[in-house]
């Protein structure tokens, strides 16, 4: 028998690269619109977000962020004072990864009627992929309509001499981890450095956070990075701004760390939080005329830049890699490969069924730390390098009846980004304990383009945190 004789072939109307959420999503709207789907995964159904990234890093958090808060309420604090118990959070984060298998997952592809193929799946030219088992059998599958890349990222670590000898943890590690290690240096000042910063040292290691630039969040209004380190150091966190990596070395176990000033620090582990890279160095590209390795260019119907049936979803486009706004374009993905499957007209205007308009205009964040920061649109600088005419409003939220009510001592801010012109809202930030649940309200003001007359009759609920809505509405129209 020949090598070509051995392989087996199948035809589907679609196939997925990536059964993460970002793939799960795209074959759900293609299956529910009747077209055959095959999903191809190489790890675990259900990717990073399910395994290494955001179910057990909130897992983790949630306890933390609880005793914070806990710890902030006269009657209560008395008896939060004790350290968490790790071992029970651990459990609980284990658990909400269902133990790093994915049994609940297939079963949920399979009740959609999407096919799965285990392995690891290439594009083999146009419309097919091969599909590569774990027991090395290979099987082609043919797409009529669209093949969907749904692979994600991975974690960049920094050219380091000896760096693979000394085993540092990536995200992966530091949300798995099975113990909390004694001493824990986190490199990196976005959100997963912060968030493990966070919960690691609440679970009992010593960190210290090392941040080349100046300071915390960066891609967020500035003072929210202030308020997390101010928070974080209060916590115990050593956070050194300003602060480069020289040298990492592991010598009898414990990992030493050189900085760019000449300290030395020495460790347990150490966690890189430096950056993503798209998982698209093997996957074929090359044999569609596309750079392996490579960021995937796509229009807003996640269509890949001159392809007509290759789409590229999710955090490999590049567009915004957080989880939600991946499994919002795989809605839109998903929309689109149906409608010009059954030759219908593709509506890819601005907030159209088949454009995934919010990725440029309204793309929410939450980072669960204490306290926590959330952001949905433009910030003051992002508005103003854009060209709009804006203005920004500010609110102490300790000020508000809500927020006092929540905890002593609150400490947090809002802003809002007013375009002056059109007399909407163009970005929110909150910053504060329990905001996270207040980003959806902002989210819907901005994506909605809601006029600010408009939301003066969008009245809070008293007293809730919401209240900081009024607040900002008043300091506009005083102002």
């Amino acid at each position: 028998m020949t090598e070509t004789e051995n392989i087996a072939y199948s035809t589907y109307d679609v196939v997925v690269l990536g059964a993460g959420p970002v793939g799960e999503n795209v074959a759900d709207r293609t299956r529910a619109a009747g077209l055959s789907t095959a999903v191809v995964e190489s790890e675990l159904v259900g990717g990073e977000c399910s395994y290494w990234a955001c179910m057990p890093s909130k897992a983790l958090l949630r306890p933390v962020i609880a005793q914070a808060d806990a710890r902030r309420l006269p009657g209560l604090s008395a008896s939060v004072q004790e350290p968490l118990d790790a071992a029970a959070v651990l459990a609980r984060r284990d658990y909400f990864t269902s133990n790093w298998k994915d049994d609940g997952q297939v079963g949920w592809l399979e009740s959609i009627g999407a096919d799965l193929h285990r392995g690891h799946g290439r594009l083999s030219g146009e419309r097919t992929v091969t599909v590569t088992g774990p027991d090395g059998v290979r099987k082609t599958l043919t797409a009529r309509h669209a093949v969907a890349v749904c692979t994600g990222t991975r974690a960049v670590l920094p050219d380091l001499p000896g760096l693979d000898e000394v085993k540092p943890w990536t995200s992966r590690e530091a949300t798995s981890a099975k113990t909390a290690p004694g001493r824990l240096v986190v490199v990196g000042g976005g959100v997963v450095a912060t968030e493990m910063a966070t919960a690691w040292q609440a679970l009992g290691s010593r960190v210290t956070l090392l941040v080349r630039g100046k300071g915390l969040l960066n891609r967020m209004e500035p003072f929210t990075g202030e308020l997390v380190a101010e928070s974080l150091t209060a916590a115990g966190v050593d956070v050194r701004t300003g602060t480069s990596v020289e040298s990492v070395t592991r010598e009898n176990g414990t990992v030493v760390v050189v900085t760019g000033t000449g300290d030395r620090i020495d460790a347990d582990e150490i966690l890189f939080a430096t950056g993503r890279a798209p998982r698209t160095d093997d996957i074929g590209l090359d044999t569609v005329g596309l750079e392996s390795g490579s960021w995937l260019e796509v229009d807003d119907s996640l269509r890949v830049t001159g392809n007509e049936w290759l789409y590229a979803v999710g955090d490999v486009n590049h567009r915004a890699l957080l989880t939600h706004q991946g499994k919002y374009q795989a809605r839109i993905a998903g929309a689109a490969i149906s409608a010009r499957a059954s030759g219908a007209p593709v509506q890819a205007d601005p907030w159209g069924a088949h454009a995934a308009t919010a990725d440029h205009d309204a793309v929410p964040q939450v980072v669960f730390t204490d306290p926590e920061a959330a952001s949905v649109g433009l910030s003051l600088a992002e508005a103003e390098q854009a060209g709009h005419r804006v203005r920004a409003v500010d609110y102490d939220l300790a000020n508000v009846s809500g927020a006092s009510l929540y905890g002593e001592g609150y400490r947090g801010r809002a802003r809002m980004v007013v375009d002056l012109e059109r007399e909407i809202v163009l970005g929110v930030t909150f910053v504060g304990p329990g905001v996270g649940e207040l980003i959806h309200s902002a989210t819907i003001a901005v994506a909605g383009q809601v006029p600010l007359s408009r939301l003066w009759h969008a009245v809070p609920s008293y007293p809730t945190i919401s209240e900081v809505w009024l607040r900002l509405m008043e300091a506009y129209r005083d102002n």
